[in-house]
C-alpha cells in the first residue's frame, strides 16, 4: 500500500487556543477517509494545514514522498492536491460549461494567455467530467441559476480538471435537502471511482452519510484525533459517541 498523504506531530494553535496537537496520520492511496467531529473540533484547520493557508507552529506534512509542510497552496494544488470549500467557489454569471473551462485554464501549465481556453482537448474533458457528475444536461445554464446541490456536484468536477491525486471535500452536503443529499455523495463517490480512483478525505456532520461512503473514519475532538478506524468501530467508541455523535449524553 502506497501512503500518499502523512502527518507527523501537526500542531497548531492561535493565541491560548490549541486548534491541532500532535497529529499522526497516514492516508492510503485510494481510500475514502471521513473527518468527523464537532464544530471546533480540529478539522477544517487540518485540511488547511493540507493544502497550505495555514503553517503548522509543529511537525510536518509529506504528500506524495514531498514535505509539502511550508508550500504555498498553489504549489500543493500543482503536485495534485484539490479542494472544494463548504460554500462552492463558482463564477455564477457564467455558464457550467464555462467554468468547467475557466478550471482546466487555471490547472493547464502549458496554456499561454494568448490561447483560448476553448479548445477541442478542453472541451472534450469538460464534457467528460460533467457526464460523468450528471451535468451534462445543466452545461448551457448560468450557475446562478442552479440549485444548491448542482453547484456542489459542478465545484467538485472542477476540482477534477487537474487530475488530482487527493481530493479534499469540506462538508460535501452542508446547504443540500435531506432529499438530495445521499443521492448527491453517490453521485460524487461513483465518479470519482471511475476513471481517476481518486483518493478522498471528506469532513462530514452526517454519520448516515460517512456509514456508506467511508473505508476509514477519523474523528477529532479539541484539536486532538480521538478514533481511527473502520467506520463501525471508530462511531462505536466511547470517545466518539460522547464528544461527536452525543449519544452517551443522551443515555
Amino acid at each position: 500500500m502506497t501512503v500518499l498523504l502523512e502527518a507527523r506531530g501537526v500542531g497548531i494553535r492561535f493565541g491560548a487556543v490549541v486548534a491541532a496537537a500532535d497529529i499522526n496520520l497516514r492516508i492510503v492511496a485510494g481510500e475514502r477517509v471521513s473527518l468527523i467531529g464537532s464544530n471546533g473540533a480540529g478539522k477544517t484547520t487540518f485540511v488547511n494545514m493540507i493544502t497550505g493557508y495555514l503553517k503548522p507552529d509543529a511537525g510536518h506534512i509529506r504528500f506524495d514522498g514531498r514535505d509539502i509542510t511550508a508550500l504555498h497552496p498553489r504549489a500543493v494544488t500543482r503536485l495534485g492536491v484539490a479542494r472544494s470549500f463548504q460554500i462552492p467557489q463558482l463564477f455564477g454569471e457564467l455558464s457550467v460549461l464555462d467554468n468547467m473551462l475557466v478550471a482546466n485554464a487555471c490547472h493547464d501549465q502549458g496554456l499561454s494567455f494568448w490561447q483560448p481556453a476553448r479548445r477541442s482537448a478542453a472541451l472534450e474533458r469538460a464534457q467528460t467530467l460533467l457526464t460523468r457528475f450528471g451535468l451534462s444536461e445543466h452545461q448551457g445554464r448560468r450557475v446562478n441559476e442552479l440549485p444548491g446541490g448542482v453547484r456542489k456536484l459542478l465545484d467538485i468536477a472542477m476540482a477534477l480538471t487537474g487530475h488530482p491525486k487527493l481530493l479534499l471535500l469540506d462538508e460535501p452536503t452542508s446547504g443540500v435537502s435531506a432529499e438530495e443529499k445521499f443521492p448527491m455523495m453517490d453521485t460524487i463517490m461513483n465518479a470519482l471511482g471511475e476513471e481517476d480512483a481518486t483518493t478522498v478525505v471528506f469532513v462530514e456532520h452526517d454519520m448516515d452519510i460517512v456509514a456508506r461512503h467511508a473505508s476509514r473514519v477519523v474523528a477529532f475532538y479539541s484539536g486532538r484525533v480521538i478514533a481511527d478506524d473502520t467506520p463501525a468501530a471508530a462511531l462505536a467508541t466511547d470517545d466518539v459517541r460522547r464528544y461527536v455523535t452525543g449519544e452517551l449524553l443522551l443515555e
